[in-house]
């Protein structure tokens, strides 16, 4: 696969010039030519150069400036939106998604109220039990790709909705691209937590995975949930992506499941 560098070095296509797959002056990539086009895009969304909510270039200006066919930078851009990473308006352009948009605020939580409704239950009502820096364990450490004994910082907080608390989520965050973040900015911002990481630490969750599993409630979990010790509760272990697969979060959640459902789309 060409690198990026030889990308946008290489000469220019010679007007009318078929779009080949592989750039002049190059030896045939491993990789078709919009995957590379697409990976400089991702490169210059990671650099910050468009910031979430932001337009990003036309196809036609982008076409120009990588010296490709404006068809394999639109093929690029509709992977870029498939996987939810810019959004394409018509008649306006296309964006940088951003967690501070209303129908991407809940992109990560699969928790539904048994009505299907997510909107009718309003936001939830957040509670930070607990917010401090720490030295990492291992098992927290593996999952961020640090290395133990790097700082982290430990949030708890419970997510309530219409006044119950239906959510407690301990989350670690790596100390170094978080630094400055406190408790009192967690509690007193009113958007998605995503969506401040976004503005005040230039960091997008793109994608995560998950792990769930049943599992009891333990006596300290009972009482911040308010169910019975040994209630049923579903247990989700998230690790959320910025750009590039790098983890930006650790999040183990415990769910009450008796007045809400987890869905999942499957594609």
């Amino acid at each position: 696969m060409a690198t990026p560098s030889s990308l946008l070095n290489a000469p220019p296509l010679t007007p009318g010039e078929p779009d080949s797959g592989a750039l002049p002056g190059l030896t045939p990539a491993f990789s078709p030519l919009y995957q590379q086009i697409k990976a400089l895009i991702l490169q210059s969304l990671q650099a910050g150069e468009w910031k979430p909510g932001e337009p990003i270039p036309s196809e036609m200006e982008l076409a120009v400036r990588f010296r490709v066919s404006q068809g394999t930078v639109r093929k690029a851009i509709d992977e870029l939106a498939a996987e939810n990473l810019v959004i394409r308006r018509q008649g306006k352009g296309t964006f940088v998604a951003t967690h501070a948009e209303h129908h991407v605020q809940y992109r990560f939580l699969r928790l539904m109220p048994d009505n299907g409704d997510i909107n009718s239950e309003g936001p939830a009502e957040r509670q930070i039990i607990d917010c401090k820096r720490l030295r990492a364990q291992a098992d927290v450490a593996h999952p961020l790709a640090l290395r133990p004994g790097e700082a982290v910082l430990q949030l708890r907080r419970v997510l309530s909705f219409q006044g119950m608390p239906t959510i407690l989520e301990d989350v670690w965050l790596p100390g170094g691209p978080f630094k400055g973040l406190t408790a009192d900015r967690l509690a007193s911002y009113r958007g998605p937590m995503y969506a401040l990481f976004e503005t005040e630490f230039g960091v997008r969750m793109v994608r995560a995975e998950e792990k769930i599993r049943a599992v009891a409630a333990d006596a300290a979990s009972a009482k911040l949930l308010e169910v019975p010790t040994g209630e049923p509760l579903l247990s989700v272990e998230r690790i959320a992506y910025t750009y590039n697969d790098i983890p930006m979060e650790l999040r183990r959640g415990l769910y009450r499941t008796d007045t809400h459902h987890y869905k999942n789309d499957l594609n």
